[in-house]
């Protein structure tokens, strides 16, 4: 294996990474079938919206008329099977891009319900589950905040979605698991959902958190019945070249309803330019189908070699995957210190780096977080982290390509053998 010509791997976990790898492929012929499928749907998007050179350029000051900004909204849309889009540098995380959605959508006396369950730590504060008065979560608006708990395989609780929507505006659905060993919600499975849903409760919005999902499946969530979907740049559809940045796609009025919160009543998406942006986020968008296929390509090779080292891992690697996140379950806090050492150690950036478990914002528990990235917290590079609290799991996305993917989970591997 090419790998012994420039790292220091032993040579067992050389020969079980190889075997790993031979089981996997027929899983990867899968992989490459819906990336080559996303690959060309995005190059038609491009010829169909007539992207050119001036659609590259930036804008400052107000960015009124920014034909860049506007033909990235179309582009998307299309992409999406959308009526419209919102794709905007200004979007700090994928959280601020949902909090400006929930906010633009929701009014006092409102109430959005997660089928989910308990969606991702850092979206506590903005629903008013945890966090500090004077913070303007939506519940200190007067927007009440509902679960659906899963069931005990971790599927959404189809029976009790009716009863579930009653009364309620948002029917929210968060496609990645998470902090949880659920497992992710299907294209399929959200187009069910959200039949349900408004078959129960026609004046409800179904609103998707789509990070970690996009290009993983041939069909977005807005094509099967998804009112709105939302999801960062820095993950999936960056294609880990756009710096950072958001977006929202879905209904046209909804969109628009979101506009005006991104910037202010009245102003909505006519103002706000694009400054050097364009370019990394179109290019990143093209690159997108083949950087999501690399990740999850590293994600069933990581399960696979785990599991033949005698760990959970979530999912297998035969399973069919909805976002690039793979799960390993370690046990042990030392263990999961060493996972996440062990891929920093395979990262082009800071990979001299020993990360170490810190009080992060958003997270009521310390988490560790390996991330040698070029943009930083760009989970479509990658990366691995997880709270430390039991079961004391990894949650790892990315690899912008997958021979370098792959050489970081074999990092990971060596460092916990080395570590005992």
């Amino acid at each position: 294996m090419r790998e012994q010509e420039f790292f220091d791997i032993s040579p067992k976990v050389r020969e079980l990474a190889a075997k790993s790898q031979a089981e996997c492929a027929p899983f990867f012929e899968r992989i490459e079938d819906i990336c080559e499928h996303n690959s060309l749907k995005v190059l038609a998007a491009f010829g169909e919206e007539r992207i050119s050179e001036m659609h590259l350029l930036g804008t400052a000051g107000y960015g009124y008329g920014d034909r860049g900004r506007d033909g990235l909204d179309s582009l998307y849309a299309r992409i999406f099977g959308a009526q419209d889009a919102l794709v905007r540098h200004h979007f700090a995380c994928g959280t601020a891009a949902i909090a400006t959605a929930l906010f633009g959508l929701l009014r006092p006396g409102d109430v959005i319900c997660s089928l989910t369950g308990r969606p991702y730590d850092t979206l506590h504060t903005t629903l008013g589950i945890t966090g500090q008065p004077g913070e303007g979560s939506l519940r200190e608006f007067g927007v009440e905040y509902r679960e659906l708990a899963l069931l005990f395989d971790g599927k959404v609780d189809l029976e009790a979605i009716p009863a579930a929507v009653k009364g309620v505006r948002i029917a929210y659905i968060q496609r990645s698991r998470g902090y949880s060993l659920r497992p992710s919600v299907s294209v399929e499975e959200i187009g069910k959902i959200a039949e349900i849903a408004k078959r129960a409760n026609p004046d409800c919005w179904v609103v998707v958190d789509n990070c970690y999902g996009e290009f993983v499946e041939k069909l977005e969530p807005t094509q099967v019945g998804a009112d709105l979907i939302i999801g960062s740049l820095i993950k999936n559809p960056g294609g880990g070249i756009a710096r950072t940045g958001g977006y929202i796609a879905g209904q046209k009025e909804l969109v628009e309803r979101c506009a005006h919160r991104m910037t202010a009543p009245g102003l909505g998406r006519e103002v706000g330019c694009s400054l050097d942006q364009n370019k990394n986020m179109y290019m990143g968008l093209f690159y997108a189908p083949g950087v999501v296929a690399s990740a999850v390509k590293t994600a069933v090779f990581a399960a696979g070699l785990f599991s033949a080292m005698g760990y959970d891992v979530y999912p297998n690697a035969g399973q069919p995957r909805t976002d690039i996140i793979q799960s390993v379950v370690l046990g042990s806090p030392e263990k999961l210190t060493a996972f996440c050492r062990g891929i920093q150690k395979g990262a082009p950036i800071d990979s001299f780096v020993s990360p170490e478990a810190w009080e992060m914002p958003g997270y009521d528990s310390k988490v560790i977080m390996a991330a040698g990235a070029f943009n930083m917290g760009a989970s479509i590079e990658l990366s691995a982290d997880g709270p430390m609290r039991p079961p004391y799991a990894a949650w790892m996305q990315g690899g912008l390509n997958y021979p370098v993917g792959k050489l970081g989970v074999m990092m990971a591997a060596e460092m916990i053998i080395d570590n005992g």
